[in-house]
């Protein structure tokens, strides 16, 4: 076994390799940003090294410089996590030049899987089923509209080289074809530098059922499959294991098909094969063993990987190093079982009803259930930067059946408080409750289907702002041992408080020590606090409160924000007279398409920023005229600064 690991990677990811690291009595050393100098994985390994700027391209993905830290450091191998360099095979060929080891599959394998169009040639040699399509090198537009026609609308363009759902484009009609093949391939040439598609059968209600391998390079195992068909945007948002649905022939139809995938290319490691399934078919939960198709194989650890730790009682890393280290695999096919059920939500910084948009933030306050597994790279005090993805945790339950385990998650996100930023934490707890979910009836177009049901504003009622109005107040442990009287009456405060935009005025009069009346406009509530539980009208009510600076958090079902308000400066507060396109949040200028005298129509895309991971178009609000330009390709910029504006209507 080694004596010291290097883990090329941040966050969450990081502190998972290192406790399981520890638990080995492995020595761990993390790399770090300037952005991360004071990060939570920096803290927890026993040695730390500094590799360049906040940027990825300038730390994370210098893969030289991280290769030279490992050497410096007395480390024999990289872990490389997920994300970053975990799927470059140039790295884990420099990797091994430089006489270390790399905590996973050989280049080669790398490179096997890399392109989706040959993967999935591997994977049909393999025996491993594909869907219907073309995955060739002629690229000519007229004959791929030839074998879209071929294969049936509707069909899916995919990028060869492509991930998170870039140079994708779903096409249900042959007239719509050439437009979508147009823009599939111009945003693959941005996104990967490679324009090559293949073409698709569309499954019309697919899920997406991915198995988890282990390979030594030689043979391999299947520990039992995962279900990912919550999605939005592509990206995965609830997992749970085992799939539901799910029937033994089935499943056993999976696993060897994903332990052929990862044999044929000689896979060492934990990988993750990816399958679409047709849940419209015949068997149980619309599952059939003829109706899954081979997607894609991830080279890596799964973000997703504790439920199946979880139903498995496998330490997925341990198995890492200890293969990467020479053992051979720890358990033959046979003796892997599992039981119970398993969920995973991502609790990320966003704003949901704008759309998902990815926030930043200091967090001020940071609570968690104790019953749930946490997997973490921030603290209470941490910066949600915007140089990477505003992951905050993984919340996983775990439960002896699946009404089990989706119970335990709805109460781990009711208990799961963060303050100071916005999270989709109430965004997961509406779609745990979804009954289509609960019933186990989902697929990959669920959430936007139900989005305008799954997304509502989280406004408080007039209960939650009584209890904000005492937090902000700084009464949230009682009016002091006069009960806040004197000799003519009770002590009275105002406060005025804005929550979405509404601000409200509230006057708060104490009854007794930890006993008061909050009256706000339309009604009147009477509050008290006894053995640290709110109380109001009587009724037992499971709130926590934050109160950092002006910000009030009221925890309660959902994160409630209020603003503690001056009213005088009321007025001046109010922002923008919709003339000025602004950056949403801190990024890089990725592209400007306005220019002064240009007539605009509302929606045109005036420009790109590229922040957390993800370009994000910034439309223009109304028609008109640009006035002037403000910002240029490659300006990195502050949240609120100008980019564009329009002439005054």
């Amino acid at each position: 076994m080694f004596d010291t690991i290097l883990i090329a990677n941040r966050g969450e990811i990081a502190c998972r390799v290192m406790d399981t690291a520890r638990s080995m009595g492995v020595k761990t050393v993390a790399v770090y940003s300037d952005a991360d100098a004071g990060a939570k994985h920096v803290e927890k390994a026993d040695r730390a090294v500094h590799i360049g700027g906040p940027a990825p391209a300038d730390s994370y993905l210098r893969g030289d410089v991280i290769i030279q830290a490992a050497l410096d450091t007395g480390a024999q191998a990289i872990h490389p996590g997920y994300g970053f360099l975990s799927e470059n095979p140039d790295f884990v060929d420099a990797v091994e030049a430089a006489g270390l080891t790399f905590i996973g599959p050989s280049a080669k394998a790398i490179r096997a899987m890399g392109l989706k169009d040959a993967a999935k040639a591997l994977m049909e040699e393999a025996g491993v089923p594909v869907v219907p399509g073309y995955h060739g090198a002629n690229q000519e537009p007229a004959f791929l509209a030839e074998q879209a026609a071929e294969i049936g609308y509707p069909v899916l363009i995919k990028a060869v080289a492509g991930g998170g759902g870039k140079g994708m484009r779903l096409v249900e009609d042959a007239a719509d074809f050439a437009a979508a093949l147009e823009s599939a391939q111009g945003e693959a040439t941005t996104a990967f530098g490679n324009p090559d598609v293949l073409i698709e059968k569309f499954v019309q209600k697919p899920r997406h059922i991915e198995v988890q391998v282990f390979g030594d390079g030689t043979h391999a195992v299947h520990l039992f499959e995962r279900d990912c068909s919550l999605q939005r945007r592509h990206q995965k948002v609830i997992e749970e294991a085992p799939a539901p649905g799910m029937t033994a022939e089935m499943r056993e139809a999976m696993g060897q098909a994903g332990v052929l995938a990862a044999e044929a290319i000689g896979y060492s490691g934990a990988g993750t094969v990816e399958f679409i399934v047709d849940g419209s078919g015949g068997g149980t939960g619309g599952l059939h063993p003829d109706h899954f198709w081979f997607m894609e194989m991830n080279t890596r650890l799964q973000v997703e990987h504790p439920v199946t730790e979880e139903i498995t009682g496998v330490d997925l890393v341990e198995w890492q190093l200890r293969v990467a280290s020479g053992e051979s695999l720890p358990a033959q096919q046979s003796d892997l079982n599992f039981t119970g059920h398993a969920f995973e939500a991502r609790i990320y910084a966003e704003d949901v009803p704008k759309g998902f948009l990815p926030a930043t933030g200091t967090v001020t306050h940071l609570d968690f259930p104790e019953d749930a597994r946490i997997d973490s790279g921030v603290r209470c005090g941490d910066t949600i930067s915007p140089w990477y993805d505003p992951m905050i945790a993984k919340v996983t339950v775990y439960g002896p059946t699946r009404g089990a385990a989706l119970r335990k998650l709805e109460r781990a996100l009711r208990w799961t408080d963060v303050g100071g930023t916005v999270t989709n934490v109430s965004f997961l707890s509406v779609l745990s409750a979804q009954p289509d979910f609960v019933a186990g009836n989902m697929d990959t177009g669920l959430i936007d289907r139900e989005l305008d049901s799954l997304t509502p504003a989280p406004v408080a009622c007039t209960k939650a702002r009584s209890i904000a109005a005492l937090a902000a107040l700084g009464l949230q442990d009682g009016a002091g041992e006069e009960g806040g009287f004197t000799l003519w009456g009770p002590l009275g405060w105002d406060v005025t408080l804005t929550h979405h935009d509404e601000t409200f005025e509230a006057r708060v009069l104490a009854e007794g020590p930890e006993s008061f009346t909050v009256a706000l406009p339309d009604v009147t509530h009477h509050v008290s606090r006894r053995d640290g539980t709110w109380w109001v009208d009587a009724t037992k009510v499971q709130a926590r409160v934050s109160h950092v600076g002006d910000e009030v958090t009221v925890f309660w079902g959902n994160g409630y924000r209020f603003v503690v308000t001056d009213p005088l400066d009321r007025d001046a507060a109010a922002g923008g007279d919709g003339n000025v396109i602004e950056a949403p949040m801190p990024g890089l200028v990725k592209a400007v398409f306005a220019e002064a005298g240009q007539a605009v129509s509302e929606g045109d895309r005036l420009a790109i920023l590229e922040a957390m991971k993800m370009e994000h178009s910034l439309l223009a609000a109304r028609d008109g005229v640009v006035a002037e330009v403000l910002a240029e390709a490659g300006a990195q910029v502050e949240a609120g600064a100008a980019l564009v504006r329009l002439e005054e209507e």
